[in-house]
């Protein structure tokens, strides 16, 4: 019965839009058990999404870099042992693994629980881990509502996904002040996100370029390149061929907001047009209107939820079950400024906000 489960533990570590892909399944767990302690173990880096969290009780730090030296180094390996300890005192009545790994299969299997759910056909044997297979197909395709099922699988109900990223004030005061440093005001920008972790998601600079000249000229609204600090040069490039021609310059903000902040920053805007990266799936569950382009990755599992009118992919829907696709047809390459401006004139046309919160 669903009273039952008094204390929870969510595995998913990374990455950042998989991270945002889970909130629905915590929503569900905290309404279904709303007396139950819940714990998320994640990495140190994406940590602050899930600060004050309002359906989380706990957030247990996994820092893959350091554990990851757990057989060379005796201190990662002490930490390693901490962190199985600390799982073990826990106590922990259901685990679910999301990220459906080997590191995090062992790790509920280690920690003692005696219900572990996780994905059947998990990669790198994971799956032997598990208590309770969860069969990831046609009918769970995408991540959300695969998560969704193995939470229903512990007697959850869910009636609608709920995407919920709390709101600091402080984070939105200092977002604010940084806007009026450069007289800007809330929901009158263009976010650009041209970065990405793997370089062939990233959409060309020159057509981001482009689409920035053509929102320009057709909105007036001024244009910002957000990132993480590596990714500065990203922005940089897009600017140097705007401002070679003379045109307005996109202001560069990229590695100058915590994620806090680029959380608030995201949901103030007007637009925002990303590559499949992290802090694109933050704006689809804030939801701001949004423009994703997906590659290789297969975007029926992972696109904007509910909102394919905010997606830019080759075959979206006709790759079955593979995560990635190695056809020549589904390269960044083969979107063009054309589409995605036109995704983004009618997402900017569309003056509602949907309200994932």
């Amino acid at each position: 019965m669903p009273n039952e489960l008094k204390n929870i533990l969510i595995m998913k570590p990374s990455a950042l839009g998989d991270i945002v892909l889970a909130l629905p399944a915590l929503a569900a767990l905290r309404k279904s058990f709303p007396n139950a302690k819940i714990s998320w173990l994640v990495r140190p880096e994406f940590a602050p999404l899930l600060e004050n969290h309002p359906y989380l009780d706990e957030i247990i730090l996994f820092d893959r870099k350091q554990l990851s030296k757990a057989l060379s180094n005796p201190k990662a390996f002490g930490s390693l042992h901490s962190l199985i300890a600390q799982l073990r005192k826990q106590k922990f009545d259901a685990i679910f693994d999301f990220q459906g790994l080997f590191r995090t299969a062992f790790m509920s299997w280690l920690s003692g629980c005696k219900k572990r759910y996780g994905i059947a056909n998990s990669r790198e044997f994971a799956h032997l881990f598990y208590t309770d297979k969860i069969e990831h197909n046609l009918d769970c395709i995408h991540l959300v509502d695969l998560y969704l099922k193995m939470t229903q699988a512990a007697g959850a109900k869910c009636e609608k996904a709920e995407f919920l990223i709390p709101s600091n004030q402080a984070d939105v005061d200092s977002v604010k002040k940084l806007l009026k440093n450069h007289n800007l005001e809330p929901g009158k920008y263009i976010v650009l996100i041209p970065g990405s972790a793997q370089e062939s998601k990233c959409w060309p600079a020159e057509r981001f370029a482009q689409l920035a000249d053509k929102i320009a000229a057709q909105y007036n609204y001024p244009i910002i390149a957000v990132g993480s600090k590596s990714e500065k040069a990203k922005a940089e490039e897009i600017n140097k061929i705007i401002c070679r021609d003379a045109q307005p310059c996109v202001l560069n903000l990229a590695g100058q907001t915590s994620l806090k902040e680029l959380v608030e920053l995201l949901r103030m805007a007007k637009l925002v047009v990303s590559n499949d990266t992290g802090p694109g799936h933050i704006a689809s569950a804030l939801g701001v209107p949004v423009v994703i382009m997906y590659s290789w990755s297969n975007p029926a599992r992972i696109a904007p939820y509910g909102r394919p009118e905010c997606m830019v992919a080759r075959d979206p829907f006709t790759r079955g079950m593979e995560i990635k696709s190695d056809n020549p047809n589904h390269s960044i390459t083969n979107i063009t400024v054309e589409e995605v401006f036109q995704k983004a004139a009618e997402q900017i046309n569309n003056k509602s906000k949907i309200n994932n919160e």
